[in-house]
């Protein structure tokens, strides 16, 4: 009867001890997991970015609506246009006079807006370089381009800025990844510790290491994908809840990001529980019996 309830005891307590590991090794892997999805989604958002920074084309009195719709449609062809949207004078007088709150016709006597193209580069142009060498191209057609403008500082600023967001994003997943490993490494081996007699028990009645090792490897790989499969749910709740309030965030949050995401955090977790737990039970295993009371 009380050899029973040491069972018990022995055993609620080892399932209490697992299901500890199974927490911690899931908020790990949530980090982790937030993290690889950030630097895979930094491209993204620094596409996303430089794709919606607008270059205005000031078009010529003389321009008519056909010439200046023509016109868009040639800039379309372009390798380096995503998007040309022409802006005729009466809307651009519409929309000045919102802006502004009243109607600027009234005061000078006629329209004082042109109309014009506003184009969005493709991510790979949304540079200093390679405006100032589009804009050359544009405003040799006088005629009908009389003015390019777009915020040169802006541009600049924002890709240097995502080029340090970058560099820290994988500074951080590689600290974090380290960081991942001593905690789960922590945590296996005070679970280990606890069985650390029944070790050296089976050691003693000649059970070979691989016997021993197995059923701590066999149990370190479910719980590191029990835990993966929650930190994937946690994640998928988070992206869900992006899409949800955040329009347009499909654009930068896409499936390839999402799929790679999961596996990371699968991989991981497989990987990093693994790998503790045969470092620690090879550690009890090597241990003779006067250590083992030193530890």
């Amino acid at each position: 009867m009380l050899m029973k309830k040491k069972n018990s005891q022995t055993g609620r307590r080892h399932g209490m001890q697992v299901v500890t590991l199974c927490i911690s090794t899931t908020m790990v892997l949530i980090l982790l997991g937030l993290v690889v999805l950030s630097v895979l989604t930094a491209h993204n958002l620094s596409n996303y970015v430089r794709e919606n920074m607008t270059v205005t084309l000031m078009l010529g009195d003389s321009v008519t609506v056909a010439d200046g719709q023509a016109l868009g449609r040639r800039l379309q062809q372009q390798p380096y246009a995503k998007q040309v949207t022409y802006i005729s004078k009466e809307q651009a007088l519409k929309e000045g006079t919102e802006a502004l709150g009243s109607d600027p016709s009234e005061f000078v006597g006629t329209n004082p807006f042109a109309a014009m193209l506003e184009m969005q580069v493709m991510s790979d142009y949304a540079n200093g370089d390679s405006l100032k060498m589009i804009t050359a191209l544009l405003l040799k057609n006088k005629r009908q381009v009389t003015d390019v403008a777009y915020q040169e500082d802006q541009i600049d600023d924002v890709n240097r800025n995502l080029h340090r967001i970058n560099m820290i994003l994988l500074v951080l997943a590689g600290l974090l990844i380290f960081v991942c490993y001593a905690l789960v490494s922590n945590s296996v081996r005070l679970s280990i510790y606890a069985r650390r007699f029944t070790i050296h028990t089976m050691k003693l009645v000649g059970a070979k290491w691989s016997f021993i090792r197995n059923p701590f490897l066999r149990n370190s790989i479910v719980v590191g994908l029990l835990a993966a499969l929650l930190a994937c749910g946690v994640l998928g709740g988070v992206v869900y809840a992006i899409y949800r309030y955040q329009p347009g965030a499909e654009d930068i949050i896409s499936y390839p990001e999402l799929i790679i995401t999961a596996a990371s955090v699968f991989f991981f977790g497989f990987i990093i529980m693994l790998l503790c737990t045969l470092l620690s039970v090879n550690k009890f295993l090597r241990m003779r019996a006067g250590e083992l009371y030193n530890q």
